[in-house]
């Protein structure tokens, strides 16, 4: 498994399944910021059609591309579902943030071949890290 600053180095595009459009939350602000540093951000969110400037998907299965990474800003019962469906689309890697822990989800990703994180902040990660994606 590679290390979450490899992890995060090696990913370009970021399927963020929750992503919010309340700027108040920490799904829109982690997301927000992890495109500003040069990641692109694909939202996946039943109830948009557009956030961060990208268009939104209901689901991780409507995406219409590869995607490197999955973040995962929802409950902990749902991130098993996610992690499966991260497996189907060939995600690389999956990524719970911070206080999203899963065993469940972790066996289903680690079975599927998938890097799996969980607890951790994609944004405090970046910034510990001092990692830009280049433009």
């Amino acid at each position: 498994m590679r290390t979450v600053q490899q992890i995060l180095a090696d990913s370009a595009v970021i399927a963020v399944v929750g992503a919010s459009r309340d700027p108040s939350k920490a799904a829109h602000r982690v997301p927000l910021q992890m495109q500003q540093y040069g990641w692109r951000i694909i939202p996946v969110n039943p109830t948009v059609d557009e956030l961060f400037g990208e268009q939104a998907y209901k689901t991780l299965a409507d995406i219409p591309h590869p995607v490197d990474m999955v973040d995962v800003f929802r409950p902990a019962a749902d991130a098993v579902q996610v992690v499966r469906d991260a497996a189907a689309i060939g995600a690389p890697a999956v990524w719970l943030q911070l206080g999203i822990v899963s065993a469940e989800a972790r066996q289903i990703a680690e079975k599927a071949g998938m890097d799996y994180v969980e607890d951790r902040c994609l944004a405090v990660e970046r910034a510990a890290g001092n990692l830009t994606r280049p433009a």
